[in-house]
């Protein structure tokens, strides 16, 4: 069986995109960044913690005595360095919009695959390039009132309103989104978890 340790709706619909059949059990960790952490540690770090705390329920719960391969994964938008979380007020995303107008920044996410019966684990970070256009106060505010920045990493959705600030991506669109879909079937296919003969029943 395989469990999605998310609660995000992009992801649960990304994933279903490859496997047609699985169960979801949020995890809740700690999301605050160690002291000096790069970006690419905090986000791998975010992903297999997850997976830990998702397994752990699991074990607790209604799968005690069954085998399943956990699926976790974290995005970060990252500025020179400086991890971008979700923006807890509008003057948190006003400043996180701020810093990304008119540049480039990275989105980083990770992806982690754990079967705690055979004590296998998978982990990898996709790292896309995303250029902003210029934008303007008025603009920042306006799309805060859409409600969409609230609980999105770097305070935008690229597969939302958001993407009339994109002006390209280079990288995976999908893992910008919150799943990287090439690499976590690859990674799904080391566990015996084949995506197209999933979707189509052979």
């Amino acid at each position: 069986m395989l469990v999605l340790a998310s609660a995000s709706p992009r992801r649960k619909e990304l994933l279903g995109q490859l496997v047609r059949h699985f169960e979801v059990c949020p995890a809740d960790i700690d999301e605050t960044p160690y002291q000096d952490e790069s970006a690419s540690d905090y986000v791998l770090r975010m992903a297999h913690e997850k997976a830990l705390a998702a397994t752990n329920k699991l074990q607790q719960g209604q799968l005690a005595d069954t085998p399943f391969v956990v699926l976790a994964s974290d995005t970060s938008v990252v500025v020179e360095g400086k991890i971008l979380g979700k923006p807890n007020d509008f003057e948190e995303s006003k400043a996180m919009l701020r810093m990304l107008s008119d540049r480039d920044h990275q989105v980083m996410t990770s992806v982690c695959l754990y079967d705690p019966m055979r004590e296998h684990l998978q982990l990898t970070n996709v790292v896309s390039d995303v250029s902003f256009r210029a934008i303007s106060d008025v603009e920042i505010a306006q799309y805060w009132r859409s409600g969409e920045p609230q609980d999105k990493a770097g305070s935008y959705a690229i597969q939302g309103l958001g993407a009339v600030f994109v002006r390209s991506v280079s990288g995976s669109y999908s893992a910008v989104v919150g799943l990287p879909l090439y690499e976590t079937s690859q990674l799904l296919a080391l566990f015996g978890i084949h995506s197209l003969e999933e979707m189509s029943h052979e």
